[in-house]
């Protein structure tokens, strides 16, 4: 079989290296071979008359797919370069490393938990088994009582947003289940950092678990009216009182400067 072209630096779209490049064809080749996560990549020599470059360059492209998550390297009896899939906990973190420095806002994330989760919530009514309301139900047992102290408001803040990356992770639509926990996720992380959670907001705990006991009881009976009007409403709700957590914490570190 020839070797794969690999466009020159003055016709390639973007200026990636030799190496980044090289790593770019080998995903396209995986793709277009049906390779699977576990699926055995071919030895390093074959790789470089497959691709036509430099042992160096195979290599170097190698480690970039690795750095990705993409391809992962065993030694010993049995070793060499797998197909790796990227779970979800590491796609969301990298994801989230590029928005580490953006300065997000609470509002800019409810921005799109207002958009999605109301219909997610009603794609879900009435496709979810017993098995996944009771872990639902379970979810929300963990804050059954208000927060005593700052830490158990802590604790309990980030358990609730978990109750939304469990109704994520049921989504028929894989993308749309990945958006709304990638948002749970950071927002959960957003909260411990900037310590949002030490304005202790008797109301957000309330009317939070008000509203996720109801959408459970929309998702039983497969009311996905009822369940797209629940979200929406605790979106609203839940954006207005976090909101004015954000803004409370400025306040107290501008007093103290």
């Amino acid at each position: 079989m020839p070797p794969v072209t690999i466009p020159s630096t003055e016709t390639a779209p973007t200026r990636l290296s030799r190496p980044a490049r090289v790593a770019e064809e080998i995903k396209s080749w995986l793709v277009a071979q049906n390779m699977a996560p576990g699926d055995r990549l071919p030895n390093e020599q074959e790789m470089i008359a497959r691709f036509g470059m430099s042992k160096g360059t195979i290599r170097e492209a190698m480690r970039i797919l690795e750095a990705q998550g993409l391809v992962k390297t065993r030694t010993g009896p049995g070793g060499g370069s797998f197909v790796h899939e990227v779970s979800l906990e590491r796609a969301w973190a990298l994801l989230g490393n590029y928005f580490y420095f953006k300065d997000l806002t609470i509002a800019d994330i409810y921005q799109l938990r207002l958009a999605l989760e109301p219909e997610l919530a009603a794609s879900l009514a009435g496709a979810l088994n017993a098995e996944q309301l009771t872990k639902l139900e379970e979810n929300i047992s963990a804050y059954a009582e208000p927060p005593a102290n700052a830490e158990e408001e802590r604790a309990q803040h980030v358990a609730s947003l978990q109750f939304h990356q469990l109704l994520a992770s049921y989504a028929g639509n894989e993308l749309l289940g990945f958006l709304v926990g990638f948002m749970a996720n950071m927002l959960a992380d957003l909260t411990v950092y900037r310590r949002l959670y030490e304005p202790r907001n008797y109301e957000l705990w309330r009317k939070g678990r008000q509203y996720q006991a109801s959408l459970i009881t929309a998702l039983r009976s497969g009311d996905a009216a009822g369940a797209r009007e629940t979200m929406l409403s605790h979106m609203q709700t839940a954006r207005a009182l976090m909101v004015e957590q954000e803004a409370e914490m400025e306040r107290r570190f501008l007093k103290t400067r």
